[in-house]
């Protein structure tokens, strides 16, 4: 072989090699705008920016799909009986409407179930901010003896291995068998899709719009950042810090739940309790970790009377004083969190088999 001829040919496995790589970044290049195209278009009033999708998990139809079936589906649980949406009603604004959750077997646990509404904005899941990701969230329920009753995953996946169609359906979306991290990748791509946004009070504060609101409720808006002392912990445009507060809630009972000390063990996190976002809370009754306030107009006295006093107690939560008239006015504001971007989430006409 000539000098020439090797060369020409060294040229070529070159070009060959350049190729291979480029069309390698165009794949992933197409992968990457396919997962972005997935994402959902964001209501009015929410921030793009602080929408969290991990880089290991990126958002496609099919996965998104295929999480609404494990979400919905009662065999995901011990005895056929619970399913995520068990506690996450879609009718309810994706919460139960009971001041704890019933699992399998009618047992109750000791904590309200939170909306699904907005998750994608945080990281730290639970009351208790035990779940540092949306993944993790997803199936942690699963192996709790009150909740869905199963004694580890390796239960639950092995039962999950017995349906054909969700085999079929994870080998297309993950291209492997079944496995517990794609059961939480799956659920937590599809509660990515549960938003509430584009509410009339976003439409007058952010928009513009004077008349979205009533006179009362913008005069409970001004509240809500100055007297009422509200955006302390319940600021930013999902209307939570992401943070944990001891207000003391459990602190007049015999056994306080010691919320985030049990995850931290660190001892100025004693009864604290992360800030739920305020989107859609006229629709997200009873309140509280422990669900004791009914309705909004107790959830406004317990704060008004400075929560209940105790040794770990934060010290932003203070009385206000506010008059009936100032109360009435904050509740009006507060029935302006009423939002758009979950009410079209249905539950499947069917499952696998």
């Amino acid at each position: 072989m000539s000098a020439h001829t090797h060369r020409r040919r060294f040229r070529q496995g070159g070009l060959l090699v350049l190729a291979l790589l480029l069309f390698g970044a165009l794949a992933a290049t197409s992968d990457a705008e396919k997962s972005k195209t997935a994402r959902p278009a964001l209501p009015f009033g929410l921030n793009e920016e602080s929408f969290y999708v991990p880089p290991d998990n990126p958002m496609t139809p099919e996965k998104i799909e295929l999480g609404r079936l494990l979400f919905f589906d009662k065999r995901l649980s011990k005895d056929n009986t619970i399913a995520c949406a068990s506690c996450h009603i879609p009718a309810l604004a994706f919460t139960d409407a009971q001041p704890v959750s019933a699992g399998i077997r009618h047992l109750q646990g000791g904590r309200s179930a939170p909306t699904a509404v907005n998750r994608a904005f945080s990281k730290a899941q639970f009351w208790d901010g035990r779940a540092e990701t949306l993944e993790a969230q997803s199936i942690g329920p699963f192996v709790n003896p009150v909740e869905h009753g199963f004694e580890n995953h390796g239960e639950m996946i092995k039962k999950l291995r017995t349906i054909e169609g969700y085999k079929k359906l994870f080998g297309q979306v993950f291209g492997t068998d079944i496995t517990i991290e794609g059961v939480g990748k799956a659920i937590a791509t599809f509660q990515r899709t549960l938003l509430s946004g584009n509410s009339p009070a976003d439409r007058y504060d952010m928009g513009g719009e004077e008349k979205a609101i009533s006179a009362s409720a913008q005069r409970g808006l001004v509240l809500f950042r100055e007297k009422a002392r509200c955006t302390k912990c319940h600021s930013g445009f999902n209307f939570t810090d992401e943070k944990f507060h001891n207000l003391g809630i459990g602190w007049d009972t015999a056994a306080p739940d010691l919320g985030r000390y049990l995850v931290t063990k660190d001892k100025d996190e004693i009864g604290a309790f992360k800030t739920p976002t305020l989107r859609e809370i006229s629709r997200t009754a009873p309140y509280m970790h422990d669900g004791r306030f009914g309705t909004l107009e107790d959830v406004v006295e317990f704060y008004n009377k400075g929560g209940i006093k105790n040794p770990f107690q934060d010290n932003l939560i203070l009385p206000l004083s506010l008059t009936k008239e100032e109360k009435k006015d904050l509740l009006a504001f507060l029935r302006t969190l009423e939002g758009e971007g979950w009410q079209q989430v249905k539950a499947p006409d069917s499952f696998p088999e």
